[in-house]
This record gives C-alpha cells, sequence and structure tokens, in this order.
C-alpha cells in the first residue's frame, strides 16, 4: 500500500496532467479568463470539465463559473464568440461558441459561463429558485457531487478542491460536498444523476448517499417529466447502463419514474430461464448493446428495456406448472406508448419504440425456418425503417443458457435474414407496394377518389404481399376481379 506521501505525490502528478490537458485542449480558457479579469471579474473552469480532464477525456465542451451576473457575462463573451445564446440566462448561464485552430486543427467549442450560485426547489415546486453567490467555494458545495466540485482558477491556473473531490475520483465514488440530504433536498434530480454518474463512470455510491436515496426517493416527484426523461436517456445511453438501473430499482426510485422496470423482478418468465425478468431485461440490454454499430441507440436500448414490461400483467399459471405470458407483446407495446408519454418523449421516438415491443416475439412464429415468402415480405413490411433494430433487439432477446437451443435460434435467425436479403434483391421489400398505384384504380374501375379507391388498394397490397410481383395484366385481372365480386 502506497504511504500518505506517495498517495500525495500521486495525486499532485493527476493535478499537474490534468492542468497540463486543459490547457493543451482548451486555448480558449486564457484568452476568455483574460477578458473577465480585464473586466474585474474571476472565472474558473469547473464541474465535469474538470473532472473529465483528470479523466484524461475531455472534449470540446467547457463549463465556467464567474463571479460576474449573466448580464456582464453577456458584455465580455458577446465581442469574442463567434455565437452567444441566452436559452439558460433565468438560471444564470451563458452559452456560447468560440472556433480556433489548435495546431493544424480547426475546432469548434461549446462553452458555458454560469454566474455563482445556489439553487433550490420548494416543497412542492417544479422548478429550483436560483439565487446568485458571492465566491466559488459557495458555488462548489451547491454541486452535486465532490467528482463535481473542483475547479480549476483562470488565469492564475489555482487548483480548487475543497471537497475532496479528487480523492473521490481516483477511488471511483460518488459523495456529495455537503450531506446527501441537503443535496437531495435542494436539487431532487440529483438523485437521477448519482445513478446516471454511476453508469457513466462506472463508479460506487457511497453508503450514505445510497440511504438518503431510499429515503427521499418520493422526491423526485417534484421534478418535471422532462428533466427525468434527459437523465434517464444519459444513463440508459451510458457504458453500464446496468449499473444505474440497478441503483434506480434497489433504491425505489424507479418506482416513481419507471415502475414498470421493479415489476419485472417478480416475473419468472415461461422457460424458467433466469430468476425473473427483470434480470433477463438488464441482460438483453447489455446484448443489444454489443449489436450496435454506430453509437449507443436510444431506439434499441429503450425497447431492450421495456421489451418484456407487458408480462406481469399477462402472466398465467397453467395447469401443467408452466407460466405463461400470452399477448405480452402487445400489452407492453400499450405500456411503453402510456410510460414513454408521460416522460414526454418525442411521438416518433414513443411510435418506433413501442413497434419494436410489438413485434419482438414475431419472428418465434418462424420455428423451423418454414415461413413462406408472404410470411417474410409481411414481417419486413410490418418493420420497415426499423427493421435492423428488430434484428439486433430479437437476437439480442435469446438469454438461454441453452447452448444448442441458442445455436439452433442464431441459425433460424440467420436463414430469415438471409432470406430477406435474397427477397429485397428480387423485389424491393423496403418499399413493397401493389402492382397498381391508386390513379390506375380509379382508370380501370372508372370510379372518382373515395373509399373505395381505398379498399381496392389494400386489396392489391394484400395480393402483392402474398404472391410478389404480379406484373401488370395479371394485376388488372385480379383488381377487375375483386370489383366484380364487390358489385354482386
Amino acid at each position: 500500500m502506497p504511504n500518505a506521501n506517495e498517495q500525495t505525490s500521486a495525486l499532485s502528478q493527476v493535478q499537474d496532467q490534468a492542468v497540463n490537458e486543459l490547457l493543451r485542449v482548451a486555448p480558449v480558457a486564457d484568452d476568455l479568463a483574460r477578458r473577465f479579469q480585464e473586466a474585474g471579474f474571476s472565472l474558473a473552469l469547473v464541474g465535469g470539465s474538470v473532472r473529465d480532464a483528470l479523466l484524461g477525456r475531455l472534449g470540446n465542451d467547457l463549463d465556467f463559473t464567474t463571479d460576474a451576473h449573466p448580464q456582464d457575462v453577456l458584455k465580455i463573451v458577446r465581442p469574442w464568440a463567434d455565437a452567444v445564446w441566452e436559452v439558460g440566462i433565468a438560471f444564470g448561464t451563458v452559452g456560447a461558441q468560440k472556433d480556433v485552430r489548435v495546431g493544424d486543427v480547426d475546432r469548434s467549442f461549446q462553452i458555458e459561463v454560469t454566474t455563482y450560485r445556489s439553487e433550490a426547489y420548494g416543497r412542492t415546486s417544479r422548478k429550483p429558485e436560483v439565487a446568485y453567490g458571492d465566491s466559488i467555494e459557495e458555488d462548489l458545495v451547491r454541486r452535486d457531487f465532490t467528482v463535481n466540485a473542483m475547479a480549476l482558477a483562470l488565469p492564475a491556473k489555482e487548483f480548487i478542491d475543497p471537497h475532496g473531490g479528487l480523492d473521490d475520483l481516483a477511488a471511483g465514488v460518488l459523495r456529495t460536498p455537503g450531506t446527501p440530504e441537503e443535496s437531495f433536498s435542494d436539487d431532487p434530480l440529483r438523485m437521477m444523476r448519482a445513478a446516471r454518474f454511476a453508469a457513466q463512470l462506472d463508479f460506487e455510491v457511497a453508503p450514505e448517499v445510497v440511504t438518503a436515496l431510499r429515503e427521499m426517493a418520493g422526491r423526485i416527484d417534484i421534478v418535471s417529466a422532462e428533466r427525468v426523461r434527459d437523465e434517464l436517456n444519459k444513463l440508459v445511453l451510458s457504458a453500464h447502463p446496468r449499473k444505474g438501473l440497478t441503483l434506480l430499482v434497489d433504491t425505489g426510485l424507479a418506482d416513481h419514474v419507471l415502475p414498470e422496470l421493479p415489476a419485472l423482478r417478480l416475473e419468472s418468465d415461461e422457460h424458467h430461464r433466469h430468476k425473473d425478468v427483470y434480470e433477463h431485461t438488464l441482460i438483453v440490454l447489455e446484448q443489444a448493446m454489443a449489436l450496435e454499430d454506430a453509437g449507443p441507440d436510444l431506439t434499441l436500448r429503450l425497447a431492450a428495456l421495456l421489451h418484456d414490461i407487458g408480462k406481469p400483467r399477462t402472466r398465467r399459471f397453467e395447469g401443467d406448472g408452466r407460466v405463461s405470458f400470452h399477448h405480452h407483446e402487445v400489452v407492453g407495446a400499450k405500456m411503453t406508448k402510456k410510460r414513454m408519454t408521460a416522460l414526454k418523449y418525442s411521438n416518433e421516438l414513443v411510435k418506433d419504440v413501442s413497434r419494436l415491443v410489438e413485434l419482438h416475439l414475431r419472428f418465434h412464429g418462424y420455428g423451423t425456418g418454414e415461413w413462406t415468402d408472404s410470411a417474410v415480405r409481411r414481417y419486413v413490411r410490418d418493420a420497415g425503417p426499423l427493421l435492423d433494430r428488430l434484428h439486433k433487439l430479437t437476437r439480442s432477446d435469446c438469454t438461454t443458457r441453452n447452448r444448442r437451443r441458442a445455436a439452433a435460434l442464431s441459425r433460424a435467425y440467420d436463414g430469415l435474414e438471409e432470406r430477406i436479403a435474397k427477397l429485397q434483391e428480387q423485389e424491393e421489400l423496403d418499399s413493397i407496394r401493389p402492382d397498381l398505384d391508386g390513379n390506375q384504380v380509379m382508370e380501370i374501375l372508372g370510379v372518382k377518389p373515395g373509399p373505395a379507391v381505398g379498399q381496392a388498394y389494400k386489396h392489391m397490397l394484400e395480393l402483392r404481399l402474398e404472391n410478389g410481383p404480379m406484373g401488370h395484366d395479371a394485376a388488372v385481372a385480379a383488381l377487375k376481379e375483386w370489383w366484380a365480386e364487390q358489385q354482386g
């Protein structure tokens, strides 16, 4: 074990490395700090920017804090920045963009400058009350966690760490600068942030923080759905979402923000592969992540997280001792839509995730690979632009420990994908249309726009799905035959 002097030396080296990285990746910092200094104000890099620098992963998003009030910040920043926005000015934050050349590379820095502040929720308010502070120490103590309560004063480059954030960063622990009860009372969203940072940083949460989460979970109800949703998204898109989701469930926070998830803990699935559907769900999420090929995919991850939430409502104990969950995908799709709508997700995302939940069992009707071409066409048609994600979700949903069964399912899905690819080459499955369009239908039948045209179009689409491309003459004959039946 290193002695105290060795630990102090190591921490000092980390500080020096962080300062060097900050200066290397943020050439705008000194320039901006000098402008604040000339105007009679202080400026410090703060929070996540300092934390990420210490972790060696600082990007182009830079957070600063200052004793200047927002209107003074605007006067300083406007002549200097390439763009300025005031979206967060009510909370003391001015945003800016600064484009600079670093060596041979052009870089665009996204900057936020926030006045020293303290903010707190009332007992029932959904919006925090913001008051400006007088010192950086006062600003840092209001921060959510010690690892986010460090600063680098500029241009002097003085490292400020009054709450031991550097030690906690080295230990991989999330603690609050003050008591967790005070911190979560000031802003209950910090409880969600504890889970999010645990997932993003792969950190452990200090025992006293976990205790406060359990005791204060109900306080999250006063936070707006939009803020909760944004934290949940960051958690789900993180490198270790299982860690954050487990914390939400174990502390009772999930009962308030995503109650469908803890409800899965009590449900054994129909194959008895896991002790509960909750564990199965977390495995499916991780397996879906492993199939991502273009970075974290929120649609896919939410679908994996929610795909089985219909099981508790559909559980049935069969006479032979099995447990069934008939139509849980249909029930789950409705539940998904309701929960995501309550969390104020976009209509498009709600539609896509709900659709994936609804379709996630469709493949299991494929059985031994005996689907007709018609069934394959319908599978592709119903998935639409979600087909690639449906492939990944369906493959991820196989968590059996029976290697033979897992291999058989994988081969069956390989076969289905091969058939889809072959049919796509032949028929352009992604854009299946009837052999006759609406104008042709009206011309052939001699009818005007109306319900009959829609019915005819639907009939022709069904024929196309069932038979594949028919050719013009055969399609005309089929349409006339159908029309005669309708008239007779």
